[in-house]
């Protein structure tokens, strides 16, 4: 089953998943991605994250939030590929 794009999982490895040419998830640690490149997740995120909506946008930081933390072990990702999700 595709992802919603936009949908933050918790994976329990320390990579982000992909299909070996386009990456499928991205680290949710604040980074700056081009809004060329990611135009569906941007209309769904915006600025909220950061960026200066003209060419790039943030992703939300969760680094913080993840429960294995402790364990050194686990992230948070975001989905950058997968299903728009409708809006009612």
């Amino acid at each position: 089953m595709s992802p919603f794009y936009g949908e933050i999982r918790l994976f329990a490895f320390n990579f982000a998943p992909g299909n070996g040419e386009e990456p499928l998830w991205q680290l949710c640690d604040g980074t700056l991605l081009q809004i060329e490149s990611n135009q569906a997740l941007f209309s769904l995120l915006g600025t909220t994250y950061g960026g200066d909506g003209q060419t790039t946008f943030g992703v939300p930081d969760l680094r913080a939030a993840n429960p294995l933390a402790s364990s050194n072990f686990g992230a948070y990702y975001i989905a950058l590929q997968g299903i728009f999700p409708e809006r009612s």
